[in-house]
């Protein structure tokens, strides 16, 4: 029987999900689903096959019930109407209640079983009185999950500078570590308000190509060593990765760019 790939939630998980019987859903196809939370609309992305899954980590499991009717489209835009209702509920109670925290988003689950509240603290948050008030006031399960920027910005942001969605909204569906590092190698401006996202943090794209600028990094000598070229001795002033050239200055103190396949190592370069 054929599994397939879903994205469901505000924070747009990734899963593996059973039909019922032999039911198929082609791509983009709105269904009804039932997750370790409760009845959730989601979108079918493709079959979950055995090459998909293995580039899943443990993602989670669960049933698609059907694809959404007409009734199930207007009922989820109803409980979506009521959201920023319920949000501006929940803000008056934290402000009542003067609680440090910072409300960032609101899910009201579409089989509406519990209502999911995001926010950001810089410490603990004692909420038990706040979710006692909140549970009184919408009649279901209150959740509340701290987050970080990055989430915030997965709930929040929606298109990047280069001028699509934002990847941690589309695509992603786990966000990796980012290092200043992988911008030095890369030769991307240092400048933190260029190479930094919507959520304040590196841009998550500046590890989709590290790895290959690391690869083509093996294959330079080190800067500050020396090389033989068709111009005759030279040292290594700096790099271009991707074309695989080599700034170098000759005996002669003329600096030129050079191929790596043009030039060869001294031996005690070679192991450096």
């Amino acid at each position: 029987m054929a599994k397939f790939v879903v994205r469901y939630g505000a924070m747009r998980t990734l899963g593996v999900f059973s039909p019922r019987g032999n039911d198929r859903y082609a791509r983009a196809t709105q269904v009804v689903v039932r997750t370790q939370r409760g009845l959730e609309a989601a979108d079918v992305l493709c079959e979950a096959t055995d090459e998909t899954v293995a580039m899943m980590n443990a993602p989670p499991h669960g049933q698609i019930l059907r694809a959404m009717t007409a009734e199930d489209v207007n009922e989820l835009a109803h409980i979506r109407s009521t959201e920023r209702e319920e949000f501006e509920t929940c803000q008056q109670y934290v402000q009542k209640l003067r609680l440090p925290m910072e409300l960032v988003d609101i899910e009201h689950l579409f089989g509406g079983e519990r209502i999911v509240i995001y926010y950001l603290a810089e410490h603990r948050v004692d909420f038990r009185q706040l979710v006692k008030m909140l549970a009184s006031e919408f009649q279901t399960r209150i959740e509340m999950r701290q987050i970080g920027v990055r989430d915030e910005a997965k709930l929040l942001a929606d298109y990047g500078d280069c001028g699509q969605p934002v990847c941690c909204g589309s695509h992603l569906a786990e966000m990796p570590p980012v290092s200043m590092k992988m911008a030095k190698l890369q030769k991307a401006t240092l400048d933190p308000t260029k190479i930094s996202g919507r959520c304040g943090r590196l841009k998550c794209c500046l590890r989709y190509e590290y790895e290959t600028y690391v690869q083509l990094n093996r294959k330079l000598p080190p800067i500050g060593s020396d090389v033989d070229t068709e111009l005759g001795r030279a040292r290594v002033l700096g790099h271009e990765v991707l074309a695989q050239q080599l700034f170098v200055q000759l005996e002669d103190g003329r600096r030129q760019l050079v191929d790596v396949a043009e030039v060869q190592r001294d031996k005690d370069n070679k192991s450096t």
